[in-house]
């Protein structure tokens, strides 16, 4: 399990840091909220333990962020402002849970084993791949993106699915061509780009933040420019 802490104490975002490792779990951090905003996009986590007062952008700020990448990841505000309103704030945002500064780890960690525990339940119900406002419904073979359902043939939809289980990686035409067509295509044919184009057109087209990119002289990568 990987966990995210978005902390602008060092010595409070080393001592989570040393605790969760020392139970087994790996643990990244960030100082401010583009920071923590920028290692979400980069990794897949299991939880978030962020901060409110943050510098850049505040964690009620990037908790919204995060739950439009990521809807089902727990998330728990570490705050030092523990009235009523400030709680139901974090909670309007999208937070699962709120621990109040300061606190004892051990109470920390309970919290944490919980809430990973009821994520883990729910993913093994509800078997979809997510990236921002990207979602594949690999059961019911549905995509969507925003409020749109976009339609797609298998091999389109076969196609997605590589990418956003490989986002970040760039993959060649060959990678591509024999995880989806499970075959290895001749270097002369463009069936890969032409799918690629079709793809494009229908989940990027007309949405201001593309997710598929072309890296010239290597192939595409999926989630990064």
């Amino acid at each position: 399990m990987k966990i995210l802490i978005v902390e602008d104490e060092p010595k409070v975002a080393g001592f989570i840091k040393k605790g969760l490792e020392e139970n087994n779990y790996e643990a990244d951090t960030a100082s401010d909220g583009p920071s923590g905003e920028e290692l979400a996009m980069k990794q897949k986590y299991d939880l978030f333990i962020l901060d409110i007062v943050l510098p850049g952008f505040n964690g009620l700020e990037l908790c919204r962020k995060i739950r439009k990448m990521y809807p089902e990841t727990p998330v728990i505000m570490l705050t030092a402002l523990g009235t009523t309103d400030n709680k139901l704030n974090g909670f309007d945002a999208g937070a699962d849970d709120y621990v109040v500064k300061p606190f004892e780890f051990r109470e920390l960690l309970a919290r944490v084993k919980v809430l990973l525990k009821k994520s883990a339940h729910f993913q093994e119900n509800v078997n979809k791949l997510i990236f921002e406002d990207l979602e594949l419904d690999l059961d019911k073979k549905i995509a969507r993106r925003g409020n749109l359902k976009i339609e797609l043939t298998a091999k389109e939809f076969s196609l997605l699915e590589y990418f956003m289980r490989n986002r970040g990686r760039v993959l060649s035409r060959n990678d591509i061509a024999e995880k989806v067509w499970d075959t290895n295509f001749d270097f002369g044919t463009n069936v890969v780009d032409v799918y690629v184009n079709f793809l494009r057109k229908k989940i990027d087209k007309g949405f201001e933040r593309k997710l598929i990119h072309t890296k010239v002289g290597f192939g595409y990568i999926f989630g990064e420019q």
